[in-house]
C-alpha cells in the first residue's frame, strides 16, 4: 500500500498558486484512476482506490503548507506505511520551471512543507515528486512569489507539467522509486539539454542566478 501526498494551502485563495502544485498533480492523479477525494479525516481530503496496479491512498492534507506533517504523519501511521511507502508532491524552486524530478530521502532544502514532514514521519526516507517552479525575479520575495499565481505563459504549459508529475507518480508506483528515478530524471536532464541556450546566453544567465539557501515560507 502506498500514500501520495500532495502538498499545498486549502481555501480558495491558494487555488492554482505555485506553491499549490502539489494539490494540482494529486487531483490529476484521482482523475485518471477514478478516485474520489471526498473523505474527510487526518486533517486532509483524501480517497483510495488502486494506481498503477497498486493499493493507494490520496491526499491533500488541509493543515496549510507548513503544518503538513500533523496530517501526513498519522495518517502514515494509522496505515503504518514506512516512509518508503509515502510519496509527496511539492513545488521545488531549485528546479527550473516545468522541470520533473523524483528523489528519496534528503533535507528540506527551506521547502517547510518538507521541514514538517521531517518532523512528522520516523526518518526523511519518503519518496519526493519535486515540480519546478522556478526562481522568482530579483524584485519578488521569495513567499510572494510561491504564493502567487502562474504567469498566462505559464498557465498555458501547466496541463503538459501536472501530467509529467502524474506520470512520474503512476511510475513510481509501478516500478519503485529506483526504476522511476532514473527514467523520469533521465528525462527531464534530456529536456533541459535540448533547450539549453547557447554559450553565450548561457554565461549570461549564470551571472544573474543566486544560490538559494533556505527559505522560510510559513504558509
Amino acid at each position: 500500500m502506498f500514500l501520495v501526498a500532495g502538498l499545498g494551502n486549502p481555501g480558495a485563495r491558494y487555488d492554482r498558486t505555485r506553491h499549490n502544485i502539489g494539490f494540482d498533480v494529486v487531483e490529476r492523479v484521482a482523475d485518471r484512476a477514478g478516485i474520489a477525494l471526498r473523505e474527510k479525516r487526518f486533517k486532509a481530503l483524501l480517497g483510495s482506490g488502486r494506481v498503477s496496479g497498486e493499493s493507494t491512498v490520496l491526499c491533500k492534507p488541509q493543515t496549510f503548507m507548513n503544518r503538513s506533517g500533523d496530517s501526513v504523519g498519522p495518517m502514515a501511521g494509522w496505515y503504518k506505511l514506512p516512509p518508503d511507502e509515502v510519496i509527496v508532491v511539492h513545488d521545488d524552486l531549485d528546479l527550473p520551471f516545468g522541470d520533473v524530478r523524483v528523489k528519496v530521502g534528503g533535507g528540506h532544502g527551506g521547502h517547510n512543507g518538507l521541514r514538517d514532514l521531517n518532523r512528522a514521519l520516523p526518518n526523511n526516507g519518503y519518496v519526493r515528486v519535486r515540480v519546478g517552479i522556478g526562481r522568482p525575479p530579483p524584485q519578488m520575495d521569495v513567499a510572494g512569489y510561491v504564493l502567487s499565481r502562474w504567469t498566462p505563459e505559464e498557465a498555458a504549459q501547466l496541463d503538459v507539467i501536472v501530467d509529467r508529475a502524474v506520470d512520474a507518480v503512476e511510475l513510481v508506483l509501478a516500478d519503485g522509486a529506483k526504476p522511476a528515478m532514473n527514467r523520469v530524471n533521465g528525462d527531464a536532464k534530456a529536456r533541459r539539454k535540448q533547450n539549453e541556450p547557447k554559450s553565450g546566453e548561457k554565461a549570461s544567465a549564470s551571472a544573474d542566478a543566486a544560490p538559494r539557501g533556505e527559505t522560510n515560507v510559513g504558509s
